[in-house]
């Protein structure tokens, strides 16, 4: 049988690729099988992704689908803070600030790492570990089952930071969450959403508990996990807890610690349910069921790309680099916008010193 690799014998150096278990009904490690598990190893970073990051993960996907005894891909993060946080704003900030062409060929890289989660020849599992954010949480929508880690929290933070949501979110998460709640998350940027409430919308297969107390799992005690309606009606069920309520969850949680044990085992429940079906036809379904996401990423990556590009020469830069000064870590948008209004341009010398945050003291 030949090798398929794009690069046989391949030691990746910033991400890990793990092979695991995969386990029959009666729990028992099946022979001569396995989960391909493909984990973002930057946890100091919240597994943010550099340039060199996501050729790897390429990489690591077409291994995967080459990899005749694979049962499952498993897409998750090192450590229990983040799955991702997106690219990498250190990298973006020194090395991609100002270089439209330059970041140009990086969004080459990036859109060709959706692509090939999309083109997997095995079904993907995003296991959310942490934190979802921004590309990380593009690329984990671009997977075909998503189980967190109730901790976990997802959102876009493009518009806040100098981008647009155009790695995915804008094609995807209307798939998942109807047009109304993907517009509120892509635009505002607004606070992020629970795992409880990202299961409540439709964004997760399963979420697991992970905050464990007296040697026993307790839900998530920063999230309202009981369903009622407030006093307009609303429902609160998976909401971010405010005021003391919240403040009595920090000391909670303070007191506990993190358990990721009732996570794997779903995951390891979902690829075992994936096990005991037709591979082809278990397959042929999945990639029935991409065309969906399909059909918005391929008619939009190349002309975002370009405008990602071209946006680094202006927002983006100034964006990026507000985020690594400190303080805010965002510009001041409303000296921006007034600026913009009186006829500044990105050309001016003084316009981008001059809305960038002051430094924390």
């Amino acid at each position: 049988m030949y090798d398929h690799d794009l690069v046989p014998g391949y030691t990746f150096k910033h991400i890990r690729v793990e092979r695991r278990p995969v386990f029959d009904t009666r729990g028992a490690a099946v022979e001569g099988l396995h989960n391909v598990w493909i984990i973002l190893d930057n946890p100091a970073e919240m597994n943010s992704y550099t340039t060199d990051t996501i050729k790897e993960v390429i990489l690591a996907f077409r291994h995967a689908s080459n990899d005749r005894a694979a049962v499952c891909a498993v897409f998750t993060g090192a450590g229990h803070k983040a799955f991702c946080s997106g690219g990498n704003t250190r990298e973006y900030a020194t090395r991609y600030a100002g270089h439209s062409g330059e970041y140009r060929q990086y969004m080459r890289l990036f859109n060709d790492m959706v692509s090939a989660i999309l083109a997997c020849d095995k079904p993907v599992i995003c296991r959310v570990n942490g934190v979802r954010v921004g590309g990380g949480q593009e690329i984990g929508m671009a997977c075909d089952f998503s189980i967190a880690a109730d901790t976990a929290r997802f959102g876009q933070v493009g518009p806040k930071h100098g981008s647009a949501p155009d790695g995915g979110a804008t094609d995807f998460l209307h798939l998942y969450v109807g047009i109304e709640q993907a517009m509120l998350s892509c635009t505002t940027a607004a606070g992020l959403w629970s795992a409880h409430k990202a299961m409540r919308l439709g964004l997760l297969t399963e979420i697991a508990p992970v905050v464990k107390l007296d040697g026993a799992f307790i839900p998530n005690p920063l999230v309202e996990t009981s369903r009622y309606l407030d006093d307009r009606g609303n429902i609160v069920y998976g909401e971010s807890k405010t005021g003391d309520a919240l403040a009595a969850g920090k000391a909670l949680l303070a007191k506990a610690t993190i358990d990721l044990g009732e996570l794997d085992r779903a995951v390891d429940r979902l690829t075992t349910k994936l096990l005991m079906t037709f591979p082809d036809c278990s397959i042929k379904t999945i990639e029935s069921m991409r065309k969906k996401k399909l059909e918005h990423w391929d008619k939009n990556k190349e002309q975002s790309r370009a405008w990602l590009s071209l946006n680094m020469m202006t927002e983006a830069k100034a964006g990026f680099r507000a985020f690594e000064a400190g303080g805010s870590r965002e510009v001041d948008f409303v000296a921006l916008r007034q600026r913009l209004a009186m006829g500044a341009t990105w050309e001016s010398s003084d316009l981008e010193g001059a809305i960038m945050p002051r430094p924390a003291s």
